[in-house]
């Protein structure tokens, strides 16, 4: 599989150097320039099936010229030690629940694959200073731990973790400011927009790249982002062993879009799903695409649903891309494919607290900040016949100061959160001034 750059003027690549390099040098992101169809037998058998398997399945479909069968499915089933169950709400609302991953998250499944996939394109070349790659991630939330976790240890592999200085809680602090090792916590004095421009710019800093060897784990990464397909057609597999699937709708939480990018790119490899949402917290630039027509990217809002406090979702070029058809579309048929399958919803702090304890009130689930959105978006433009699954994307532990004070109850922290917790942190302080971040890679 080859991959090019949405902003068309970099060089086509291979699959290693797409997740090497991370952004082409155009500064666009990497596409591949196929998305095969699955099997209509594979659909017919899906329910049967486990999780690893459909998702072995679905790598294969991406990665499978690429990487060797028996070592693609080696990397497929350790990334997959754990499930991600479908979960009944209401009588036509489940829970895709995420978060049973090593940090409960959604995006371990991406970082883990991300991590073993670069190893093997690695795993022959000696560990020096010289060969060493260089991770570099930006984070509101989760990401962080994710791929901090995901890397931990991996051999010639180092990460550096750029978040957001006080906008991310402090349990997701913790998971990646307390690893050490090959693990560096870099606490940007700015916003998450700040921090992805940082990167952004770092890859494309001549000089900074002469001297190290930079990849992203963001999902801007398309060994971050498309193994997230993963859970689309497992939730497919799990709600059509239960009779449900014909008319199934799947919202996702959204802040850089990755996600649901990830299910669009299921849908187009022929997964039936019948159209999606996308769930916003008051960062709400997709939805105003949604509704205009243009995309009009502006400074991120603080939430409560911070993971996903993203004023200028990368991945939005993607979306763009794939539905305009390379550029060969207009802006307005492209618009009108994607309002065809995709809608969107924007809810407030105020909202999303509501939503939190009308739920936990009548159904006695407990969402985090993030899955409330995509639970409020389900309750609110579910059509009869339908039936909904929304992602929750995260353990609501995570969030535990928020849902203990919007709930009124002394929710229990996971012993793997807890580990993470007795850690001491250990974080470089920077201000979001790129002389600065790239001063301090220089002196690594």
């Amino acid at each position: 599989m080859k991959y090019y750059s949405t902003n068309g003027q970099a060089p086509i690549a291979d699959l290693q150097k797409a997740v090497v390099k991370g952004l082409a040098e155009d500064r666009g992101l990497y596409m591949p320039e196929e998305i095969y169809k699955l099997p209509k037998a594979f659909f017919g058998d899906i329910s049967t099936m486990k999780f690893q398997d459909i998702a072995y399945n679905v790598a294969s479909n991406f990665f499978g010229d690429d990487v060797d069968g028996d070592a693609l499915q080696d990397i497929v089933y350790d990334t997959l030690s754990f499930d991600c169950p479908v979960v009944k709400v209401t009588d036509n609302i489940y829970a895709l629940e995420l978060f049973h991953g090593p940090t409960l998250a959604f995006k371990d499944v991406g970082a883990r694959f991300m991590a073993r996939l670069l190893r093997y394109f690695t795993q022959n070349t000696q560990s020096t200073q010289n060969n060493l790659i260089n991770v570099l991630v930006a984070t509101s939330g989760d990401t962080g731990s994710a791929v901090a976790n995901g890397f931990l240890g991996v051999e010639g592999i180092h990460v550096y973790v750029l978040y957001p200085k006080g906008k991310v809680s402090p349990i997701q602090e913790c998971q990646f400011t307390t690893l050490g090792k090959n693990i560096t916590a870099i606490e940007v004095d700015g916003v998450f927009d700040d921090c992805q421009a940082l990167v952004k710019s770092a890859f494309m800093d001549e000089e900074l790249n002469q001297h190290m060897k930079l990849t992203s784990a963001n999902s801007i990464n398309v060994a971050r982002f498309l193994p997230q397909t993963f859970y689309y057609f497992n939730a497919y597999a799990r709600m059509k062993a239960l009779g449900l699937a014909d008319n199934l709708v799947m919202c996702v939480p959204s802040g850089n879009f990755g996600n649901i990018c990830s299910a669009l790119f299921g849908h187009e490899m022929g997964l039936p799903i019948k159209r999606f949402i996308a769930a916003n917290n008051a960062n709400d630039v997709f939805y105003n695409y949604l509704q205009t027509g243009k995309y009009e990217p502006k400074a991120s809002i603080q939430t409560l649903a911070n993971a996903m406090d993203v004023g200028d979702p990368s991945n939005f070029a993607r979306i763009l891309n794939l539905y305009s058809q390379n550029g060969a579309l207009t802006p307005e048929a492209t618009h009108h494919r994607i309002t065809n399958l995709i809608s969107g919803a924007t809810y407030s702090d105020e909202q999303i607290k509501e939503t939190m304890r009308q739920c936990y009130s009548e159904t006695s689930y407990v969402l985090d900040p993030h899955g409330a959105c995509g639970y409020r978006a389900l309750q609110e433009n579910l059509q009869p016949g339908e039936v909904g699954v929304f992602c929750e994307t995260a353990h609501p532990a995570k969030f535990k100061e928020k849902v203990d004070d919007i709930l009124g109850i002394d929710i229990e922290i996971p012993a793997r959160l807890r580990a993470f917790m007795e850690g001491e942190k250990q974080s470089v302080e920077l201000s979001k001034d790129f002389a600065d971040f790239k001063a301090y890679l220089m002196r690594q």
